[in-house]
């Protein structure tokens, strides 16, 4: 039997994981461990662990790491704190290999704490293109990993091209939509409970918006302001999730509370989290969604729904026909949110898989044997 520790950082991270540590829990030849960390752990974020839990899966560490203050030298102090975190736990637990997913500094974190340990790891959604440091973490992540599953072809070709073992590269799609293509349409107005504001009528039109701060820019107030005033001006009922905990968090908080504050913001939602499910059928029932979440561009494909992608935190990543982008401009934003509830929703798309990535993802994990020694395999131009 294979003991695998799967790290969960965030609600997003567990969103697409969820799919995975199913398929891992129910093989018998898989002893499956659960590390919850970041946002996971936090009561502002939702406290996501509980959703895990009352999932049915046993979260048998939780490592709390993330340092207050939302900027630049908290985060780089969190990955320190993680890795010592991690350690000891790693030392407790000793996996046969650690589970990651995505870009997360957290993950960055568990990722040098078990290279370091000669633990084999495991990296979903790596050799993808996007911007701020997400881009970088998420390729640091890929050197410390012996192993590759990737969510397009072209995400497996950049993994081969910056030297990873081909054999060690397997393009198995994306594992959110292993059950978004499942999902009933069933969407109720109580499934958006627990929020501020006028409730959302679901059997009407509404808005989805996440908008994360881009650690490399310096006027997040600013960009969340152009939104809001975009969206006012729409006034459709609007599902608004806070941002994340990166660097600029809290001025985009207060962006949206001065705004509440001083305007008639009836047609505003705001809430801390959605169950994996619950989220996904918010976004293929919205109009549109709008922000610079990575979901909106990979999670939409499978269902097609419209999507207006403002600024470059997403610069690069692959995206369907159901996107178009906007600049930080309030009536630039206003006018491709209006064009996209005019269209109506897309034809979805197989780009980032056929819904069939979780039971790859378990088959190959569970007799797959890690090189710890890496080496990389150098490729021609």
């Amino acid at each position: 039997m294979r003991k695998i520790l799967a790290i969960l950082v965030d609600r997003a991270n567990y969103g697409r994981m969820k799919p995975v540590l199913s398929n891992l829990q129910a093989d018998s030849d898989v002893e499956l461990e659960v590390l919850c960390t970041g946002t996971m752990l936090l009561p502002r974020f939702g406290q996501v662990v509980n959703i895990v839990e009352s999932d049915g899966f046993n979260v048998s560490s939780k490592v709390f790491m993330e340092i207050e203050g939302s900027n630049p030298t908290t985060m780089s102090k969190s990955i320190g704190l993680g890795i010592v975190q991690f350690s000891t736990e790693f030392d407790r637990i000793s996996p046969d290999f650690i589970l990651l997913i995505g870009d997360r500094y957290e993950a960055l974190a568990a990722s040098i704490s078990a290279a370091y340990m000669n633990l084999p790891i495991a990296h979903i959604q790596g050799g993808e293109v996007s911007g701020s440091i997400d881009e970088s973490c998420r390729h640091a992540i890929s050197k410390f990993s012996h192993l590759h599953f990737p969510s397009t072809k072209r995400a497996a070709d950049y993994l081969i091209r910056m030297g990873e073992i081909e054999e060690s590269v397997f393009n198995v799609g994306c594992p959110a939509g292993d059950y978004i293509l499942s999902l009933p349409d069933d969407l109720t107005s109580e499934d958006l409970h627990g929020g501020v504001g006028k409730p959302i009528d679901v059997t009407k039109p509404f808005l989805l918006v996440i908008f994360h701060p881009v650690t490399t820019h310096l006027d997040t107030r600013h960009e969340v302001e152009e939104i809001l005033e975009a969206l006012n001006k729409i006034g459709m009922q609007t599902v608004w999730l806070w941002p994340n905990v990166d660097s600029g968090a809290d001025r985009i908080s207060s962006a949206i509370r001065a705004f509440r504050e001083n305007n008639d913001a009836s047609w505003l939602y705001l809430i801390k989290n959605f169950p994996p499910e619950i989220f996904q059928k918010v976004l293929k029932k919205a109009a549109c969604a709008v922000g610079n979440s990575s979901s909106f561009i990979r999670d939409s494909t499978f269902s097609g729904v419209p999507v207006v992608l403002v600024g470059d935190r997403q610069v690069g990543r692959e995206r369907g026909t159901n996107l178009v982008e906007a600049e930080f401009n309030s009536e630039n934003i206003y006018e491709k949110v209006k064009q996209q509830i005019n269209h109506g929703p897309y034809q979805g798309c197989q780009i980032y898989g056929d819904g069939k990535a979780s039971q790859r993802i378990t088959k190959i994990i569970k007799e797959f044997e890690a090189n710890i020694q890496k080496t990389i395999s150098y490729v021609d131009k």
